[in-house]
């Protein structure tokens, strides 16, 4: 454990606890964003790449009374306990029932929620805009765009329903976030989508950030979203922390949280219950860390697909201590053949599987539709880690590694891996095509590569 020292206002930096600390100053500008988050909540402050430590006291800061360390095996990420001072009581409070808003679940209150943005955006001394609870609020596609003055916390206890009818006739989403920086969106409010009567057509999404940096979203709850719950779309430095998000199994293209065009994106300690993938990491999505997610229903936690449309790049992915419970698949790589660009540095280490279709994917011939015809050349996957996997698959091929002829699959690595055919004494298999890669200390089923 690193070793703070009493006084003084430092920023320490290193490598892995014990190896030493240099002390630095702090900065005005850290100085700043602590005080950006002054409430009774836990925020993600800093994400390291590569195993770095950021460490914050600041004694002259009543604000920042408490530090507590989380440590991953690949990220350790500092959490502040941020309890409430005078400071916080001075942050201006904007409750969207000021604004006329109604809360009756029937009057549509996207004006007021509007207008509560409008002043909320403008405000430069770190607002909260509150959605009380005990009220729900009926809105209809709702775009908060950016740049604000300052950070911006939502505070959502209330619950926001759409409307029981089909209010558009293009894909769009319910509520879009877009260029807003600095964005804490927290409370124990529901999003209801009410997505069954969109279900034959599936264009609408519930919650979507487009370009929006240093975002956090905890403890809310979505659910029954037309398509996707959440997208994540050209954005950086977002923390994805207790949220719960459940549709029927059997509803299309549900999928939970997807991103596309972002970096360090960082999912934790959430339940996803969808009807397509729990999370999925679409192209130019890179170090993201994945961990502590129960998905089920579903189709498992996937990167892409990749290459029907685009050069793909996905790079530097970690799924981590994750529960899969009746899913499609478990962990998957998917891709169209044909497909240029590349897809590396994954590892999916620590995970559960009970009763999944396909506990471990790679599909390089991914073709939802059915009857594609081969095509030369693929997405170049490589330097996928499967590591301490355990569980049950409800069907006898436990492993499937489908990699192009012309564009093998490289660096495939399994460790410790012990999957059985759930309810059958018949051992479980494995598949494996067109790919190079190794294997250590015990796999079950067992996997022979070319």
């Amino acid at each position: 454990m690193a070793t703070i020292p009493e006084g003084g206002s430092l920023i320490m930096e290193g490598d892995i606890p014990g190896t030493g600390l240099e002390k630095i100053p702090l900065i005005p500008q850290k100085r700043s964003e602590l005080l950006a988050h002054s409430n009774s909540t836990v925020n993600l402050l800093e994400m390291s790449r590569n195993g770095r430590i950021i460490a914050i006291n600041d004694t002259g800061n009543p604000v920042v009374p408490q530090r507590i360390w989380v440590e991953a095996k690949y990220t350790f990420v500092l959490l502040l306990v941020l309890t409430r001072s005078s400071e916080a009581q001075k942050r201006p409070l904007y409750n969207v029932l000021d604004f006329n808003a109604t809360g009756d679940g029937n009057t549509d209150d996207t004006k007021a929620f509007l207008a509560a943005w409008e002043e909320t955006c403008n405000n430069e001394g770190w607002p909260i805009l509150i959605i009380p609870g005990g009220r729900t609020f009926l809105l209809k596609q709702i775009k908060f765009n950016g740049s604000c003055k300052s950070p911006i916390k939502i505070q959502m206890d209330g619950n926001i329903v759409a409307p029981n009818y089909i209010w558009a006739s293009e894909a769009d989403n319910l509520i879009t976030f877009y260029s807003v920086n600095n964005l804490t969106l927290d409370g124990n409010g529901q999003i209801d989508g009410k997505g069954a009567i969109w279900w034959t057509c599936y264009t609408e999404k519930i919650l979507a950030f487009a370009a929006c940096n240093n975002l956090s979203v905890t403890n809310i709850h979505l659910t029954n979203s037309a398509d996707k719950h959440m997208t994540v779309y050209r954005c950086s430095q977002v923390h994805v922390h207790n949220v719960t998000i459940v549709a029927p199994g059997d509803s299309p293209n549900t999928d939970g949280i997807t991103m596309a065009i972002s970096d360090h994106v960082y999912i934790s300690n959430c339940s996803i219950q969808s009807g397509d993938d729990c999370v999925s990491m679409l192209s130019y999505t890179t170090d993201v860390n994945i961990t502590d997610i129960t998905c089920g229903p579903g189709h498992g936690i996937s990167v892409g697909s990749l290459g029907r449309f685009e050069t793909a790049l996905v790079e530097r992915i970690t799924v981590s201590n994750c529960n899969f419970i009746g899913t499609k698949n478990g962990v998957r790589i998917k891709s169209w053949q044909g497909g240029m660009g590349q897809a590396t540095g994954f590892i999916f280490e620590n995970i559960n599987m009970t009763a999944v279709e396909s506990p471990i994917i790679i599909d390089q011939f991914y073709c939802p539709q059915g009857n594609c015809p081969l095509k030369d050349g693929g997405v170049a996957i490589s330097d996928a880690r499967f590591i301490n996997i355990r569980g049950t698959s409800s069907e006898q091929e436990a492993i499937k590694i489908l990699c192009s002829q012309s564009v093998h699959c490289q660096g495939i690595y399994l460790s410790n891996i012990n999957l059985s055919w759930e309810n059958h004494t018949a051992l479980a298999n494995a598949t494996i095509l067109n790919a190079n890669g190794t294997v250590e200390g015990s796999v079950v089923p067992k996997v022979v590569f070319s």
